[in-house]
């Protein structure tokens, strides 16, 4: 059996498309030559689809937009399974790895059309990044499965909020986001009702709905409340990787922190055993209350007494040697290569 042609999706419209370069670039370094061929799919800020032939540091440094460059789309046809080519060429796929964050590449978009086509997806399925791209969606589920999340009242469109409404169901300080956003994008404290209005307008740049949430806070006999995470890898027997903590110097874990880490730092979750096997635990039933599969990484707040309340998911998380998915997997002892080789194994029934 000759390689398997894996297309990797990079770029896109969403206010992440930096991020999604340097994922996408680790992700094809780290992908096995022996048995795939990879076929880069860039897609630029405008919404350009191209198959690109060049370097990976060209991708990195945003500069891979030029000669070795094909105007490319994906078939919907069935028959096809894979790009058409300017000129009429074809390159089909065996399966599609989305490596792109935010709107039209992590909210289900994508990865509809992916299996309109009928070619195998790396990562969750369409229904499940849909719903864990939308905030309150996702509370709701987790919700249902007995998860604790945080208080919060919804704006839609250009509604106004009530601030009466939001005292009474988050209390101040709330943060404030855009609904279907990544990379804490848009998001702001809002420490009394004040700041409201101007938090929401921040949200608004990002996605027309808003979601205020509680903040979580800890007891108060004092205690710190930890934002934790946990990569899951995999569909009916997922592996779980180990527990990270987030320790941050401001109000939250924000888009540059994520990215630089300049005061913010990321460990090992320094608890006994117990909580960490309790994050896990519950990392893992999110996963399937949300009908992940593929890869994602839950993220979670743990309070001093103990218990977990939910924050996000992540469908499509960082994919650097230094992002947390990959730090986690490589603590429980797989390599960023064998991740990716188990998330196409995975994809393709190997």
């Amino acid at each position: 059996m000759g390689r398997l042609n894996i297309a990797v999706f990079f770029g896109g419209i969403s206010s992440e498309y930096e991020v999604s370069l340097q994922s996408a670039a680790a992700v094809l370094e780290n992908m096995d030559k022996g048995k795939y061929r990879a076929v880069p799919v860039g897609i630029t800020r405008d919404g350009e689809w191209f198959y690109y032939g060049g370097s990976c540091e060209r991708i990195r440094a945003d500069e891979w937009r030029g000669a070795d460059c094909t105007p490319a789309v994906l078939s919907p046809d069935r028959r096809e399974r894979g790009l058409i080519l300017s000129g009429g060429e074809r390159v089909r796929i065996d399966a599609a790895f989305p490596v792109m964050h935010g709107m039209g590449g992590e909210d289900g978009t994508l990865q509809g059309l992916i299996e309109l086509a009928g070619i195998p997806l790396c990562g969750c399925g369409t229904l499940a990044s849909a719903l864990c791209m939308d905030k309150d969606k996702a509370h709701r589920l987790v919700r249902a499965a007995g998860i604790d999340v945080p208080s919060a009242v919804t704006l839609d469109g250009g509604e106004i909020p009530n601030i009466g409404t939001v005292a009474a169901v988050t209390g101040f300080p709330a943060f404030v986001k855009p609904l279907r956003a990544g990379s804490s994008l848009g998001v702001s404290v809002a420490r009394d009702p004040s700041e409201l209005m101007k938090s929401v307008e921040l949200a608004r740049q990002y996605d027309s709905s808003v979601i205020i949430e509680q903040a979580i806070r800890g007891s108060e006999n004092g205690g710190r409340v930890c934002e934790v995470g946990c990569a899951i890898l995999g569909g009916s027997s997922p592996i779980v990787g180990e527990v990270d903590e987030v320790e941050i110097n401001g109000d939250f874990f924000d888009f540059t922190e994520k990215y630089t880490l300049r005061t913010a730092s990321i460990h090992r979750l320094p608890r006994a055993d117990e909580s960490s096997e309790k994050i896990k635990k519950t990392a893992l039933k999110i996963y399937k209350a949300l009908g992940c599969s593929g890869f994602a990484r839950v993220d979670m707040f743990l309070k001093p007494d103990g218990n977990i309340v939910f924050n996000e998911v992540n469908t499509i998380p960082g994919f650097t040697e230094h992002s947390r998915y990959p730090l986690m997997m490589r603590a429980a002892g797989y390599t960023l290569e064998r991740v990716v080789d188990m998330i196409i194994e995975q994809a393709v029934g190997a």
